[in-house]
């Protein structure tokens, strides 16, 4: 993984520890080990991101930021994975880890209404939780897994890719002297 291109994008640990609403986490954010770009410690922020992203449960980013400080994952990477379920995604990601639940369960998935409202929405939650629920936790454990799994074969296949390429100069410059 291209350290330099996540660092880009990647806010300073300084900036955030002078902003006034983080100040009471300013030990927390100053730990060193939070914003590391190593193979392991963004792999564990893929998991612990998509993981929290994919549960229906408020707080998702202060969960986050728990499990990196926990798994010593980056933590901006960490929270900043959890927008992958923002209000755009997060009715069709929600619907698809119900009906996930539901085949799991072996549950007929309910039937959408003609029109939504928020009074079917509460008639049937409490019917549609557990199914939700198996598939939240389901998707998230799957997703985690899979995309620290794919973060570290990408890691370790553009370390293995460059050096190769130093090799090859190496060997290019040494057939120039002789």
């Amino acid at each position: 993984m291209p350290r330099r291109l996540l660092q880009r994008y990647l806010p300073h640990p300084e900036t955030l520890r002078r902003q006034r609403s983080l100040r009471f986490l300013s030990h927390l954010i100053g730990n060193p080990s939070l914003w590391m770009l190593s193979r392991r410690s963004v792999a564990n922020a893929f998991f612990v991101g998509l993981f929290c992203a994919l549960l229906p449960i408020p707080f998702q980013m202060a969960l986050a930021a728990l499990g990196a400080w926990s798994l010593r994952a980056n933590l901006p990477l960490s929270v900043g994975l959890v927008w992958i379920t923002n209000p755009l995604t997060m009715p069709l990601i929600f619907y698809g880890n119900y009906r996930l639940g539901a085949w799991l369960l072996d549950l007929p998935a309910l039937a959408a209404p003609e029109q939504l409202s928020t009074d079917w929405v509460a008639e049937q939650l409490l019917e549609a939780l557990p199914a939700l629920a198996v598939g939240s936790l389901t998707a998230a454990v799957l997703a985690g897994i899979l995309g620290s799994l794919a973060i570290r074969l990408a890691w370790r296949w553009q370390v293995s890719r460059s050096w190769k390429r130093r090799a090859r100069r190496r060997r290019y410059r040494l057939g120039d002297r002789a």
